[in-house]
C-alpha cells in the first residue's frame, strides 16, 4: 500500500527537513521538476540572474523578499474565501 508517509520516505530527501525557500536564478519562472514533493509549501523566488552571476547581494534579495510574505501552508485566509467567492 503506497501512503503519504511511504511515498516520501522513498525520496532521496527522506529525512531532512523541508524547504522553507527554493530560489531559481536565470529568469525562468519554472521549477523544472526539481523538488516538486517538496516544494508543496515552500516558498519560491525567481530572480533575473544567471547562476554564475549570483552572489551575495541575489542570496539578500531572495531572503527579503522570503521574509515579507505571510505563509500560511496551505491554510486559506477568511477573507481569501471571501474575494474568492
Amino acid at each position: 500500500t503506497i501512503t503519504e508517509s511511504v511515498f516520501a520516505g522513498s525520496l532521496s530527501t527522506a529525512g531532512l527537513p523541508l524547504p522553507d525557500l527554493i530560489i531559481r536564478p536565470s529568469g525562468e519562472q519554472r521549477l523544472s521538476n526539481f523538488l516538486l514533493w517538496e516544494a508543496a509549501y515552500a516558498e519560491l523566488v525567481f530572480q533575473d540572474v544567471l547562476w554564475p552571476d549570483y552572489d551575495a547581494a541575489s542570496l539578500a534579495d531572495a531572503i527579503t523578499a522570503f521574509r515579507s510574505r505571510d505563509r500560511r501552508f496551505g491554510g486559506a485566509v477568511s477573507v481569501d474565501v471571501l474575494v474568492a467567492g
